[in-house]
């Protein structure tokens, strides 16, 4: 296939055909479908335009913010240069990740493996269950506004994480994956892909983080399949550098009975845009799309939602909160799509702002898009600061204003965190959010 004219406006540093031409060297001894699929993203990457203005789905969005140029594709890592630190949560397996590279993996218990289950890298999967992985990987679009980003995605995506957990197995304790970016202008490529088959349980956690505070480029996506009757609960937690350009797009697939809950955690990044696409395919799908953003200095988070409906008898449950300090930014734009057989749809979308400062600014656009009659779909938003009462209760009690805050704060979050019925979780969750307020 050959490669159309490309510009340099829209092609730079580490994306340039030569270096995508580099790249797929580096992946050639996966299967033929698996590298086609790569040359038509980076064909779509290369030719779609990078978004403007007057583009809906980049409202309020910085779009002087959306350069590309002066990234590169990390060297290995081993784990002692990553600093890597547990999450302090009991785990069925792991595996760590740096700079688009395995570093580490923790097999799951062979008791497991033997009724089925699959927890290895994404290169691995490719080779050894390749049929599986195609009817899965990526096999959702992105259609809300970040389709060049996703294309780049696909096209240099190196190595990620596979679960596949069979019918009926459930999994008590979590599965942990860490995806490092290490080093000065790197750029990383996560993915994350989940089957559960009928009747499956399982909770998996993802970790995005940086190992220290340079520039860095983070393009990642999640895959989460759960067929009939299964539950998968997902916990992705971000804690990029503070320099981290970072998009991230999350696909989720619920079939007949299945329950998903999808809790993600923003907390890095300069600019951080996260796109989240569900779709309840069967009666009886209930999604819980859940989001914990601590915003700070002048950090921007765009977050953009979609959950369509496209069976009777469905159910989704979308709840965002944002707690907003000093110059900080975030935009959420949502939207519930009900389709024309989707009769008896519950649907539900929030978006609440906590603004902690009043040079803070949050952006709300929740909507409704229904085209069957007998439904009960709600949405709204609200931005508000701190009840000045409940922190001046804390403060006459000798509690000064930085920890008030923190503490209503968590108040605030706790809705969301109580969604998660593992304790550990709760708890590593609640201390990930509190390093936001020792900064």
């Amino acid at each position: 296939m050959s490669a159309p004219a490309l510009t340099s406006a829209s092609l730079t540093g580490a994306f340039t055909p030569e270096a995508f031409a580099a790249h797929l060297k580096t992946v050639a001894h996966l299967p033929a479908w698996w590298l086609d699929r790569k040359q038509a993203a980076y064909d779509r990457f290369a030719t779609a335009p990078m978004p403007k203005r007057t583009d809906e789905s980049w409202r309020f969005a910085t779009l002087t913010g959306l350069q590309l140029d002066g990234y590169a594709r990390g060297g290995t890592v081993a784990l002692p240069q990553l600093g890597h630190a547990p999450v302090g949560i009991a785990k069925a397996g792991r595996i760590v990740l740096a700079n688009n590279r395995l570093v580490t993996h923790d097999a799951i218990a062979a008791d497991f493996a033997a009724r089925g289950v699959i927890f290895d890298t994404l290169q691995n999967a490719l080779r050894r269950h390749g049929d599986l992985v195609k009817s899965h990987l990526l096999a959702q679009p992105a259609p809300q506004g970040s389709e060049k980003f996703a294309a780049l995605h696909t096209a240099f995506l190196e190595d990620g994480a596979f679960l596949y957990v069979p019918r009926n197995v459930e999994i008590a304790d979590p599965l942990a994956v860490f995806h490092y970016a290490h080093g000065a202008h790197s750029a990383v490529f996560p993915h994350t892909l989940v089957v559960a088959e009928t009747g499956a349980r399982v909770t998996l956690v993802d970790l995005f983080r940086s190992t220290d505070a340079s520039r860095q480029f983070a393009c990642g996506q999640n895959d989460l399949f759960a067929s009939h009757g299964a539950e998968i609960t997902y916990v992705a937690a971000q804690t990029w550098s503070r320099d981290t350009l970072s998009f991230q797009f999350n696909s989720t697939v619920a079939r007949r009975d299945a329950r998903v809950l999808s809790l993600n955690l923003h907390l890095g990044g300069r600019q951080a845009r996260h796109e989240s696409y569900s779709q309840l395919q069967a009666p009886g799908a209930h999604t819980e799309m859940l989001a914990l953003t601590v915003a700070r200095g002048r950090q921007e988070f765009d977050q953009r939602t979609l959950q369509i409906h496209q069976a009777p008898h469905t159910s989704s449950n979308l709840l965002y909160k944002n707690a907003l300090l000093e110059q900080s930014k975030t935009i959420f734009s949502g939207l519930i799509v009900v389709d024309a057989d989707a009769q008896k749809t519950d649907a539900y979308q929030s978006n609440r702002n906590l603004l902690l400062s009043d040079e803070a600014e949050a952006n709300s656009l929740p909507g409704l898009e229904i085209q069957a009659n007998d439904v009960r779909c709600t949405h709204g938003a609200t931005s508000s600061p701190i009840d000045p009462e409940q922190e001046f209760y804390l403060q006459a009690r000798g509690i000064r204003k930085a920890e008030a805050d923190e503490l209503l704060t968590f108040g605030f979050f706790e809705e969301v965190l109580s969604k998660l019925t593992n304790d550990q979780l709760h708890d590593a969750l609640r201390e990930l959010i509190r390093t936001q307020f020792k900064q």
